[in-house]
């Protein structure tokens, strides 16, 4: 009997050998889904099977919706809103996340000379770029000042994770936030054992690793004139965070007259400048999003002296009579040994 057994089992403990020494290609998966008032897209190889996309997609989920309930100024309840309410003089203790965000916020306003300003919310709600509805004409002179009296990162601090106002302002992360996001899926792929990965929140975009073939993950830099149809450059991007800041999506006209949603803290007004995208590659997405806006509102030449003081890799577009022209700092050159145009 004990013979007859073994002659039973014998087969299926060869077949269990060869499974499992069995090497399976990793699979591109990818999920996607709405977020800040944009999509997001992940896409990633693994050996796992679909339960494990689902539960990392739950995840990925959870992240987002835990970032928008602490950053944003469309819901009213947020942890971002709830401080902008607030007057002059409060504290309001936060969170870890929300402070990392802040604190990067405002280097950036700090680095910038307050041309990117962390505070700007009063203005860009003003020229109908926030939560209230938008608006098909500009706002008067007074207004624009008295707008202006509200904006200042100079009377925003932050302690650890106490974050003080000593004026009556108003906090906007737009700016800033989808790349943290972006970072923030990061860490949540990086902690599920994710190796290779590609994310992207609203045009903002991380990778980690190689394609299976072994090739890296390529980024097309969008053209202005074509939009998400038109590449203007294919670039190299491995281990890195890249972000756009772009004039020519978001704006309004009146009377011939067009008006960005990017708005200069200086002049209480939209840019006026030729410069029309910028592209930067950081470590991470958080700065390099801060980053495009700050040397958007900067404009082209401020812009660029702006990222060779501070070795920014940033790639500009500039809108002339006749199409565009381009301009990179130092620290972008290297990425465009590989480019494809």
């Amino acid at each position: 009997m004990r013979n007859k057994i073994i002659l039973i089992l014998a087969p299926v403990i060869v077949l269990f050998l060869i499974i499992k020494g069995l090497s399976f290609s990793p699979e591109l998966v990818s999920f996607s889904g709405p977020t800040m008032g944009t999509t997001y897209t992940v896409k990633f190889y693994t050996v796992d099977n679909d339960v494990r996309v689902q539960s990392l997609k739950d995840d990925v989920d959870n992240v987002l919706l835990r970032i928008n309930k602490l950053m944003s100024t469309y819901d009213p309840s947020s942890d971002l809103s709830l401080f902008n309410k607030m007057p002059s003089g409060s504290k309001q203790e936060i969170s870890s996340e929300f402070a990392h965000v802040v604190d990067k916020a405002l280097l950036i306003s700090v680095m910038s000379d307050g041309y990117y300003d962390v505070t700007v919310g009063p203005l860009a709600n003003l020229w109908g770029f926030g939560p209230a509805k938008g608006r098909d004409e500009p706002p008067t002179d007074i207004e624009i000042d008295r707008a202006k009296q509200k904006v200042g990162y100079k009377n925003l601090s932050l302690s650890g994770n106490v974050l003080s106002k000593v004026n009556d302002i108003y906090v906007d992360l737009s700016s800033i936030a989808k790349g943290y996001g972006v970072d923030a899926i990061a860490n949540e792929l990086d902690k599920n054992g994710i190796e290779s990965y590609l994310i992207e929140v609203g045009g903002e975009i991380r990778t980690k690793g190689k394609k299976e073939n072994g090739e890296p993950w390529k980024i097309a830099i969008e053209s202005p004139a074509g939009g998400h149809n038109v590449a203007q450059l294919i670039i190299d991007v491995n281990n890195l965070a890249i972000a756009t800041s772009g004039d020519y999506r978001n704006y309004f006209e009146k009377n011939g007259v067009r008006y960005s949603h990017i708005i200069n803290p200086k002049t209480g007004r939209p840019i006026t400048h030729k410069l029309v995208s910028v592209t930067i590659i950081d470590k991470t997405a958080v700065m390099a999003d801060g980053m495009a806006t700050a040397i958007t509102v900067l404009g082209p030449e401020k812009g660029l002296e702006f990222a060779e003081k501070h070795g920014i890799a940033a790639y500009l577009m500039i809108k002339k009579d006749f199409g565009y022209e381009e301009r990179v700092s130092s620290a972008f050159e290297p990425y465009l040994k590989n480019s494809i145009e």
